[in-house]
């Protein structure tokens, strides 16, 4: 069961002025996180707390890394006003509860577990390893929790299992990642479908990856005064679930105004993709292609394949168990996630700034394939080993994973010979 802290930022957070001079003591928001163990944090902001409010946030990464900290910015009065202090005041300002109960957005949104409730509002993925849905599949996740979680899950699902360049250190120290397909692409699909998709229907969102394709399945319908080409041009929005977006937009996940699809478009044009595809059947099914020719061992053809009929449905591996990192295939004693962590860390730096680098939000997706392997493998060292917690915790290179970069560096200047 889940933990979830939904409460305003004040002019205390996060640290106020201590007794002594040049020290500082801990806001309620962080001495009330320290004092019990929280999953996510919901920080409600105000026109004049929103700078607070982000330094609360990082103050949360830096002190506490396992919780995941969003800020909503509400259009209410001041959090000092006691008549509009409260987070039933919000949650009503919302529209998200009747009575004393969550409607079901709020528990979409807000709930501890969601899918006890909403049992098909999971995310399944799913990666093949050609352009059909085929057996073996090597990797399969279905995915549990609120929207927040569900969308960075899905996001980070993808972008693990997709190529990925690294540039070089001529600028900066840290080499920049870029993916083969951009992060907000990615995002953009999966969160649509999240957020529009018919929460009436027992069927689910489903990520599918493919050799040449990202496929994103929706249960749900266009609005009826919305066209397949309108889509792809600046147009007015009709959220198909407004209890839901309305949130989703305040936690900066979802565009008001229409241009999230013109604006993928137009990000694919200039990562030199071809144009994603919209297709409305049974499913609302959002295609995005991959660059031309890929050939890495993670999307080979295999043979023997067992051809399975491509209804569309993800089926075959039990729930939530990751059968294979498709990305993962060792070369040496290196994955490809940790040859990624590899690259792009420099000097010591923390644990929310190596994943923000990978451009990757859910927590232990990061943890579980990318710094706790590297870690294992020897390739990376932590400054406090003593204290895996310590608020001062500090990544850096070993000397293992100093002559592995200095490798991967020199087989890049190859290639661009």
């Amino acid at each position: 069961m889940k933990n979830i802290l939904l409460t305003f930022t004040g002019f205390h957070d996060p640290y106020s002025p201590g007794l002594v001079e040049g020290s500082r003591q801990p806001g309620p928001i962080i001495s009330l996180l320290g004092a019990r163990d929280f999953d996510h944090v919901y920080l409600f902001t105000t026109p004049n707390t929103v700078e607070i409010s982000e330094k609360t946030v990082q103050a949360i990464k830096e002190k506490f890394p396992s919780t995941n900290a969003v800020v909503l910015d509400i259009n209410l009065p001041e959090p000092t006003d006691p008549e509009t202090a409260s987070v039933e005041r919000v949650l009503t300002h919302l529209n998200l509860t009747k009575g004393a109960q969550l409607t079901n957005a709020g528990v979409l949104l807000f709930g501890k577990e969601p899918q006890h409730a909403l049992i098909s509002s999971s995310v399944k993925c799913a990666q093949f390893h050609g352009n059909e849905i085929v057996k073996p599949i090597p990797a399969y996740q279905v995915y549990k929790g609120d929207v927040f979680e569900l969308v960075d899950q899905a996001v980070d699902f993808v972008l693990t299992r997709i190529d990925a360049s690294v540039g070089t250190r001529s600028k900066d120290n840290q080499a920049p990642l870029d993916y083969e397909i951009p992060r907000t692409v990615i995002s953009e699909a999966i969160v649509n479908a999240i957020a529009h998709r018919d929460y009436t229907s027992t069927g689910s969102v489903q990520v599918m990856l493919f050799r040449n394709r990202v496929e994103i399945w929706n249960p749900g319908q266009l609005p009826h005064n919305l066209s397949l080409a309108q889509l792809k041009q600046a147009h007015a929005s009709y959220p198909a679930n407004p209890l839901l977006a309305e949130p989703m937009y305040l936690a900066g996940y979802i565009e008001r105004l229409g241009t999230g699809i013109p604006d993928m478009l137009d990000a694919c044009q200039s990562a030199g993709l071809q144009e994603p595809e919209f297709k409305q059947e049974d499913m609302f099914v959002t295609t995005i292609w991959r660059k031309s020719g890929i050939t890495t061992e993670a999307t080979t053809e295999v043979t023997g394949q067992v051809t399975g009929q491509a209804t569309g449905q993800v089926t075959g591996q039990a729930t939530g168990q990751v059968t294979g990192q498709a990305t993962g295939q060792v070369t040496g004693q290196a994955t490809e996630e940790v040859k990624r962590v590899i690259l792009v860390l420099s000097g010591q730096i923390k644990r929310a700034d190596i994943q923000e680098a990978l451009g990757l939000k859910h927590r232990d997706t990061f943890m579980e394939n990318y710094l706790n392997p590297a870690l294992k493998a020897g390739y990376v060292e932590m400054t406090h080993p003593e204290a895996l917690t310590h608020p001062d915790q500090r990544y850096q290179l070993s000397k293992l994973g100093l002559e592995l970069r200095k490798r991967l560096d020199d087989d890049r200047t190859e290639d661009d010979r």
